[in-house]
């Protein structure tokens, strides 16, 4: 335990409230101060050295949720290659930028990265294509917003969660388009993700030959920029530059509306079609012969799954945390291993 510090004449019985205190000094009006937290889902003892919130963001961090990100599909499925994204570099990004927000606006950075680093642990093999399957196979539905506030709330630590505060679940379910954050640090992760994936996803479709930097509409890269370094910076200049001193996020009407344009473009020319996406069916149907078999055969679910029957939950529930949870080599090899004879296998 660390004993008392002292700090510009002051004396605090800990680190952690040295730390607090400068929050306090230094951040915004407007931003979430770790010791005014709404608290955590069961009480517990404060680190002496960490703030709420950083400790939240290392639970995150050390987390198996996040690791399994690596091996999940952002947008391109089984791309050739090393340098496209995956859920886990995207998360990363996202992090990178919100942070770069939160700073220059003095807002509470911990949290900040917090909420990034956990906003997709949620995420379905696959992408979105996983999650869409997931959705109609589940009676409840399937979100990963949702799911993503399940794992660090009950599926992490052996069905303990994570134990996180109010303030970093909140901004996890809330960072979709149609999420409202309760805090400003949640308003910078839910814009920096829109910011992030749309500008990777561009440099990713790219460097696939799927596109040119040409083909890209004019009207959106004159106000936005004519490369993806360009538009990063541009966007995150026009968020810092709008929202400063205000008690909500924003950017200006003319890159909101150039951001949107271009986003809706994306969808129509690589989101919903083409080689990158060529595969989806395949994957879809994988997740949905793996669905029936698992509530057919619960029995065959690991130890960690089968607890969540065993204390309650549906079999449908557990099911759909099993297969959510897994990483697309996972499931590739649950499938093979499940309905492809051993023999036709390629070694």
């Amino acid at each position: 335990m660390s004993g008392p510090v002292v700090f510009n004449g002051k004396t605090f019985s800990c680190i952690r409230e040295m730390l607090e205190d400068r929050e306090a000094m230094i951040l915004s009006p407007y931003a979430s101060l770790s010791r005014e937290s709404r608290g955590r889902q069961r009480e517990e003892e404060k680190c002496d050295m960490r703030p709420d919130y950083q400790r939240d963001r290392d639970r995150i961090l050390h987390s198996k949720s996040f690791r399994r990100m690596k091996r999940k599909t952002q947008v391109f499925l089984a791309p050739e290659g090393d340098h496209y994204r995956t859920r886990l570099t995207h998360t990363l990004e996202v992090s990178q930028i919100a942070r770069t927000i939160s700073k220059s606006l003095l807002l509470n950075e911990d949290l900040t990265e917090a909420i990034a680093l956990g906003h997709d642990l949620g995420h379905t093999p696959f992408g979105h294509s996983g999650e869409h399957v997931l959705n109609n196979l589940c009676s409840g539905g399937f979100e990963h917003s949702e799911q993503s506030v399940r794992i660090v709330e009950v599926l992490e630590k052996g069905g303990r969660g994570l134990n996180l505060t109010w303030e970093t679940r909140d901004g996890i379910l809330n960072h979709q388009t149609s999420g409202h954050p309760a805090t400003l640090e949640g308003q910078v992760v839910r814009l920096s993700d829109k910011i992030a994936y749309l500008n990777h996803d561009v440099d990713d479709a790219i460097r696939g030959g799927l596109i040119t930097e040409e083909d890209i509409p004019k009207e959106y890269t004159e106000v936005l920029g004519h490369n993806v370094h360009d538009r990063l910076n541009s966007l995150i200049h026009d968020v810092i530059t709008h929202s400063f001193g205000r008690k909500t996020i924003v950017m200006s009407p003319d890159y909101e509306n150039a951001m949107q344009g271009l986003r809706k473009w994306m969808f129509g020319n690589i989101y919903t079609g083409g080689r990158a996406k060529a595969e989806e069916h395949k994957a879809q149907q994988m997740i949905e012969l793996l669905f029936d078999h698992y509530m057919k055969h619960p029995e065959e679910l690991t130890t960690e799954y089968r607890m969540l029957i065993e204390r309650g939950d549906s079999r449908e529930r557990a099911v759909c945390d099993y297969i959510s949870g897994m990483t697309d080599n996972y499931a590739i090899e649950k499938f093979e291993e499940l309905f492809v004879p051993l023999g036709w296998r390629v070694s």
